[in-house]
């Protein structure tokens, strides 16, 4: 699908291969800034998503996504997912199972922030099923 019509405020990026392994489909990474905060820009193409993860730590912790472009999707575990556009903000804290990426018909683009903790790791899980994926409108 073509992004002629898909405008962010940042740059897309690199392709994401460092992480290429916990999404379906191809998305972008722009790190932005790692002074005092890690803020980076990432892009997905239609039907694209990250796999169920879990940002843990032992104290503080967590992650921010403001959304800048197109429409997207984020889910909590046994929760119904959340349609997400522009200007959206998700506050995720640490320990929740959860994925977010692009709508099938649309790019998306959020700016993810790492919430300061210590003990901070990703857990990578599952991908998102087809069917599950398939079933948002």
């Amino acid at each position: 699908m073509s992004d002629t019509n898909f405008t962010d405020v940042f740059a897309r990026g690199d392709e994401n291969t460092a992480y290429a392994q916990y999404f379906v489909g191809q998305s972008y990474l722009n790190i932005l800034t790692t002074e005092g905060l890690v803020v980076a820009n990432v892009t997905f193409e239609p039907k694209c998503r990250n796999n169920w993860h879990i940002h843990q730590a032992s104290t503080g912790g967590g992650q921010i996504l403001l959304c800048t472009a197109g429409r997207g999707w984020y889910q909590e575990w046994e929760k119904p997912a959340r349609e997400l556009n522009p200007g959206d903000v998700v506050n995720i804290p640490a320990g929740v199972k959860h994925w977010h990426g692009a709508a099938r018909d649309s790019w998306f683009s959020h700016l993810a922030i790492e919430v300061p903790g210590e003990g901070k790791s990703n857990e990578w899980l599952e991908p998102v099923s087809d069917e599950d994926y398939e079933s948002l409108s």
